[in-house]
């Protein structure tokens, strides 16, 4: 019996179950739970589909997929007398630049839909005297212009840009090949132009004008050349993820026959892996001393768009081994001091690989939240496109010089006679975006906040699904007396029919809390972005420490819902009971909670490592081209670093999917474990359900637990009882 101690213990953490002879296991006859939050999600849901059906109605993709000229008209939409003219033009690329692109989404210069973007440098001047390439350049005019017309009456109308640049199509929008080169901005193969007015401008000059523009231009350059890459590489991306997909699955089934050599395997693998990359990195930093250029370092190259640049650094390989090599002594270090640990955490992932034999049907879960995660995903991003292009085009004016119309809005189809004209001759009236002014529109931006909260509650809501289906099928494993006749045939498929008949408001309530936390942090994160340029130093302090308490809250919140919903699985009770059951059931081990269930996370981490190492390498050395076998198979790239991340990502989230299944398995068995502690006692009247693996690993730290949770050791006798009386 606990001493004094032992009934403080019991007053701070809660009173442990008692012995319940008629207890089998995941209670079947069990009624709804938190009905409340039931209704109010089935009622949010059908909001959703609701505002989903409203934004369809009323949106128009194709103002995403085509760009829109100045008269708000569609370029390469079919049908119209624009198909044929699928690429935008802008007549000054220059005012793109301008600080109000960003606060108005629209650059203040004439745009006209074209069907290539132009192809050599000319300016207004030169091809006017000349037939062939005035015909040529009034292809990027607007219509009207014809030859008896002066160049200042073409140039004050509008009617015509002052000068065409070579340019390159990028989504579908013109945007000018500028090259830079020992400080000289070069046009095409010019490096002075006629600016339309009869005055030679040296491009020097325009240094100032144009170095946004080409900062601009080039992160749009990456880009595309990003998008070729995986153009190129998605089949051998493909395969990547296929490998690491086959390379879990073998992990998981190795795991189950060979638990513990596969464990000390996966340990050595991983810190053979990135001693490896040490050494890569050192054979890289080496190889370049003595290079021209090598020994720059990264503060004074800065930011470059080729990112293949830093890779000629010694700098650079030289941070990567740091870096590896505080990774390696770290992983080392925890093994050592973890080292009597591990061994009980392998035996409890023997006992996980064991149900998971038992229920083979848990490994492929993973891909059924997959599938429900992607239509989540997918109705989210739909809905957000259809209501982002719900909006009605919307016309400003825009002037070279001052005006009191200026931004004001404007018909196009009358603006040549209206009094914004013949107050400022010189000024348009341009499509400048796309809004509106009745109910709907005004209330847009709650909808949208609408469609982001709600995809937060439904992910959360097939996360937690699983969770609970996952935990009660293995909670079946645990509590039959024989195993596997005692357990449900379909032991899978029984857990996810309770969760949802059942626990559909219970999974709504865990997950509406931890939307709520998340929707909070998108705030604080959007709060930050707008007053980034006006917050004080005290300002930017209280949103650092709320970003950092809700990004804390949010992790326990996911913690707690997680045993939360495992002790749902077992008993059937409501959110909060379940919640608050199962912290104080941790509460009453927290040393069994750092010994087993922690550092088993920490083990399942580095198999999750492992994969993602092995794989990377692979995909390192045959994107690189590093090995000759591979030079005529790999597609050639402009960033080889594209493909070998894709891969690298995809396999890290395949393997957390299947790491996952064991992860569940192992932190129900843990909370079952202890739960089986505190009702029984291993007396011929209270057996053990637990198996012999467990009551060794109990009692190996038996004399290392010192809380009043602890309980006799159980003979071999207790266990023949339980046998007998199965």
């Amino acid at each position: 019996m606990p001493d004094g101690g032992g009934e403080e213990f019991y007053r701070k953490n809660g009173e442990p179950r008692k012995y319940d002879a008629n207890f089998k296991g995941p209670t079947q006859n069990r009624g709804c739970t938190d009905v409340v939050c039931c209704i109010l999600f089935v009622v949010a849901i059908l909001g959703y589909l609701a505002v989903g059906i409203l934004a369809w109605s009323q949106g128009d993709p194709r103002k995403v997929i085509y760009p829109t000229d100045s008269r708000g008209q569609f370029c390469g939409q079919a049908g119209t007398p624009l198909a044929n003219k699928p690429n935008l033009f802008y007549f000054n690329i220059m005012k793109c630049a301008s600080p109000m692109v960003l606060l108005e989404f629209q650059c203040p210069t004439t745009q006209m839909c074209v069907e290539k973007c132009p192809e050599k440098f000319m300016t207004l001047v030169k091809a006017y005297s000349n037939n062939n390439d005035f015909d040529y350049y009034k292809t990027f005019c607007k219509e009207g212009v014809t030859n008896s017309m002066g160049i200042p009456l073409i140039l004050s109308s509008g009617l015509c840009p002052a000068m065409l640049t070579p340019s390159r199509p990028f989504t579908r929008r013109c945007f000018p090949a500028l090259g830079l080169k020992e400080g000289v901005i070069t046009v095409g193969n010019k490096s002075s132009f006629d600016d339309g007015s009869g005055n030679i401008r040296d491009a020097k000059d325009l240094m100032d004008g144009v170095k946004n523009a080409t900062v601009v231009i080039e992160a749009r350059q990456v880009v595309m050349k990003i998008f070729e890459d995986y153009t190129q590489s998605w089949y051998w991306i493909l395969i990547g993820l296929v490998i690491a997909m086959l390379t879990s699955l073998l992990f998981i089934v190795l795991l189950r026959f060979l638990a513990g050599i596969m464990v000390w395997v996966m340990i050595v693998m991983v810190i053979l892996v990135i001693g490896y990359g040490i050494f890569h990195c050192y054979m890289e930093y080496a190889a370049l001393k003595g290079e021209a250029g090598a020994n720059v370092t990264l503060q004074d190259l800065g930011f470059q768009t080729d990112l293949a640049v830093y890779l000629q650094i010694r700098q650079t390989w030289l941070a990567f081994m740091i870096i590896l090599a505080i990774v390696e002594v770290i992983i080392i270090l925890l093994l050592i001091f973890l080292r009597k640990r591990i061994l009980i955490a392998i035996a409890l992932i023997k006992e996980a690989s064991r149900a998971v034999a038992h229920v083979m049907s848990s490994l492929f879960y993973p891909l059924f939240t997959f599938v429900l995660l992607a239509m989540v995903i997918a109705y989210w991003a739909v809905t957000a496109v259809f209501l982002s292009t719900s909006n009605e085009p919307i016309y400003k004016v825009f002037n070279e010089t001052a005006c009191d119309h200026s931004r004001n809005t404007c018909n196009p189809a009358n603006y040549s006679s209206s009094v914004e004209k013949m107050q400022c001759p010189d000024s348009q009236c341009l499509f400048a975006f796309y809004g509106g002014e009745t109910p709907y529109h005004k209330y847009l931006i709650g909808l949208q906040f609408y469609n982001v909260f709600l995809f937060f509650w439904c992910a959360n809501f097939v996360t937690a699904l699983g969770q609970m289906t996952l935990a009660g099928a293995f909670a079946s494993y645990y509590w039959a007396v024989v195993k596997p006749d005692d357990m449900p045939a379909f032991p899978v498929f029984s857990s996810l029919g309770r969760s949802l008949r059942y626990h559909t408001g219970t999974l709504a309530f865990g997950s509406l809390i931890l939307s709520i936390v998340q929707i909070i942090r998108v705030l604080l994160e959007y709060l930050d972005h707008k007053l980034k340029g006006a917050q004080n130093k005290f300002t930017k302090f209280v949103l650092c420490c709320l970003k950092c308490c809700f990004w804390c809250l949010e992790k326990f919140i996911k913690f707690l819902n997680r045993n939360a919903y495992i002790m749902v699985a077992i008993y059937g009770k409501s959110f909060c009971s379940s919640a608050r059951d199962a912290f104080l059931l941790l509460m009453r081990n927290m040393i069994r909670v750092a010994v087993l269930d922690k550092v088993t996370d920490f083990l399942l981490f580095l198999g999750k490592l492992l994969i993602v190492g092995l794989v990377g390498i692979f995909a390192f050395f045959f994107f690189s081209g590093r090995v000759k076998a591979f030079e005529n198979t790999a597609p050639h790239l402009h960033y080889y670093w594209v493909p070998i991340l894709t891969v690298v990502v995809g396999s890290y989230l395949i393997a957390h999917g299947f790491f996952s299944v064991y992860a569940m398995c192992v932190d129900t068995l843990f909370l079952c474990f202890c739960e089986d502690l505190e009702r029984n006692d291993g007396s011929a009247a209270k057996p053990y359900y637990m198996s012999s693996t467990l009551r060794e690993i109990l009692w190996k730290k038996a004399a290392e637990d010192p809380s009043p949770s602890s309980a006799r050791r159980p003979d071999d006798g207790d266990l023949k009882a339980r046998e007998e009386a199965s």
